[in-house]
């Protein structure tokens, strides 16, 4: 079962791209952040086309997750729990399968919290402890789970091209990366880092200072894996291809292999 992530930043504008990714990469899942659309307004008709499943939520130039499938998912749950006044379109869960081959996927897009000090990183900081308390919740349930988007986090400074530039910025504060080692402390497996322990490799380039052109990047999409996934992860790779076309996502996939 091969599982992508992709912050597609504007699934309207992207939708070329998508649908190259779509019929190249061949994934069963894709998960995607960013969407930018409320649900009524998603390519159904065009993914449909090449025989995925949509599910989303969504909402209007903002923020908005999807999950993408060949296969129907079931038991899908849109918005993360823990604050009914949240209204912000991050977060998606489904599952699909069943009994021993179930997998339950998560798409979410963690909050970037810029500026530090600001009612903006307190609000990161808040939705990473609801997050953390999901995380728990689905643990308990014994059964592959792949935790996939984008965390807004660089996990340590081997994941940033130039840690001093970043030292203020809310991808890489202290707090931000604790609740990001919490997550793996519950026993959430970094699915890149089992096959790739060099220094060094983006999933984002942003679009200033040529950036992508001199591979000054960030890490800050990832696949965390439940025990249960992570034992069968065969494979995890970032594709870096859809980064370098022209009107491109500023972020490229991330994707993960499960034997089923």
């Amino acid at each position: 079962m091969k599982i992508a992530s992709w912050n597609i930043n504007s699934i309207k504008v992207r939708l070329p791209h998508l649908l190259d990714f779509l019929k190249s990469a061949q994934p069963d899942v894709l998960c995607l952040q960013e969407i930018k659309c409320l649900e009524a307004d998603l390519p159904r008709l065009e993914v449909a086309a090449l025989g995925y499943k949509v599910e989303a939520i969504g909402q209007r130039a903002y923020n908005g997750v999807a999950i993408l499938s060949k296969e129907p998912p079931h038991e899908v749950t849109r918005g993360l729990t823990g604050d009914d006044a949240d209204d912000h379109a991050r977060y998606v869960e489904a599952s699909f399968g069943t009994g021993g081959n179930e997998v339950r996927v998560v798409s979410l897009y963690l909050p970037n919290g810029n500026p530090i000090g600001t009612e903006k990183f307190t609000y990161k900081l808040a939705w990473m402890d609801r997050m953390i308390g999901r995380i728990g919740e689905l643990l308990r349930q014994e059964i592959p789970v792949v935790f996939a988007g984008d965390y807004n986090v660089v996990p340590t400074d081997d994941d940033v091209y130039d840690p001093v530039a970043f030292r203020n910025d809310a991808l890489t504060q202290p707090e931000s990366r604790a609740r990001f080692r919490a997550m793996l402390h519950l026993g959430l497996t970094d699915a890149y880092r089992v096959f790739h322990l060099e220094p060094h490799r983006y999933t984002y380039w942003d679009y200033q200072a040529g950036r992508w052109n001199r591979d000054e990047g960030l890490r800050i999409d990832h696949l965390l894996l439940s025990p249960h996934a992570a034992d069968r992860v065969v494979a995890c790779a970032i594709d870096k291809s859809p980064r370098g076309r022209e009107r491109a996502s500023d972020h490229t996939p991330i994707w993960c292999e499960l034997a089923i």
